[in-house]
């Protein structure tokens, strides 16, 4: 099994078209994994918002409680792009997943310092050690995909990557 690490943050339009791209593509890649590396263009104190900080956290949380990582991910998609919810209050955004997951623990590990240190090195790895400059981006058997900035991948793209062409 391939792994292909993918660089993401829940704000961004053009993640949620690359994700919309990776569903209707990864069928026809079995051999394909994803590895999810959710990653802030935006981190604090950037007064650019809004800061995704603690949607990366709770898709730390959803991981470690066995919650399916392709729902949590068109989820948060929706309640950052679509319904515009505020993503940097922790109740709101607990409220929109308790369907999901146990909102009263991701309000719980949220508040504390859960995944605090894991975001910090996820977001090292992307901009220092993967040389992501624009997300979404993608890394697999010593090659990337990178997004034009302001313009994403294209699904052709993406297949053609995760084909190994």
């Amino acid at each position: 099994m391939r792994k292909m690490k993918i660089f993401f943050d829940y704000a961004c339009p053009y993640c949620l078209q690359g994700h919309e791209h990776l569903l209707d593509v990864m069928a026809k890649h079995p051999d394909v994994e994803p590895d999810w590396r959710p990653c802030e263009a935006h981190p604090r104190p950037e007064t650019h918002g809004p800061h995704t900080d603690l949607c990366a956290r709770g898709m730390f949380f959803a991981r470690d409680n066995g919650i399916d990582l392709w729902q949590y991910h068109e989820r948060v998609y929706n309640l950052a792009l679509k319904d515009r919810i505020d993503i940097e209050n922790i109740d709101a955004l607990a409220q929109g997943l308790a369907d999901l997951l146990d909102a009263d623990a991701l309000r719980a590990a949220l508040r504390s310092d859960a995944y605090v240190d894991e975001l910090d090195r996820a977001n090292h790895h992307a901009y220092e050690e993967s040389g992501v400059w624009a997300v979404p981006a993608y890394r697999m058997d010593g090659k990337k995909l990178d997004s034009a900035e302001g313009v994403g991948v294209t699904k052709e793209q993406l297949d053609a990557f995760m084909g190994g062409k």
